[in-house]
């Protein structure tokens, strides 16, 4: 598991930081409330994920414009990983399996969600410091490490929202 989730994961209260990160965002554990606030935080998560696809696709454009097609490419599977996923969460279903009549999530199943939520929201907030150090590293010898890293974030965080998804479907996750 990643540094990011195994934080999260030993944090008593992750409502309180997703509530920190979306202004407006409240009732979140009310039953009648979640598919909305599911939504909201949906929403909120894929268009930070288009942000980041945003700054990425601005760098490709910067290392075209110098000439470096080599390191291009390799931002390039982090750009269309990146784009695929906000798609992905924001064209998803919405609403805890709660919701649906043929699942029903627990308490305990809801807390693993909101501590999954809070993971993707951190996330993104990881991969745009990765992202900083790509633009920071352009003409040095460590820009292959950062593009390296920031690839594998992506990678983290899409691998945590399929984990999410086991947890809404009732399987378990590997820990």
């Amino acid at each position: 598991m990643s540094d990011i989730l195994d934080k999260v994961l030993s944090d008593r209260d992750p409502i309180q930081k997703i509530l920190s990160y979306i202004p407006g965002f409240k009732g979140y554990f009310e039953r009648q409330n979640r598919r909305d606030a599911d939504k909201l935080l949906r929403e909120n998560v894929a268009q930070r994920f288009e942000e980041i696809y945003q700054r990425l696709s601005s760098t490709q454009r910067d290392l075209v414009a110098q000439g470096d097609l080599k390191n291009v490419g390799a931002l390039e599977e982090a750009a269309i990983k990146t784009r695929t996923f906000a798609d992905r969460i924001r064209h998803a279903t919405y609403g805890y399996a709660g919701l649906f009549d043929a699942v029903d999530v627990n308490t305990e199943e809801l807390q693993r969600l909101y501590q999954f939520d809070l993971a993707l929201l951190q996330y993104s907030d990881s991969l745009n410091t990765a992202l900083d150090n790509v633009n920071a590293s352009i003409g040095s010898d460590g820009l292959p490490a950062a593009i390296r890293n920031l690839v594998s974030l992506t990678r983290e965080a899409i691998e945590v929202y399929d984990r999410r998804k086991e947890v809404i479907l009732g399987e378990t996750p590997a820990q």
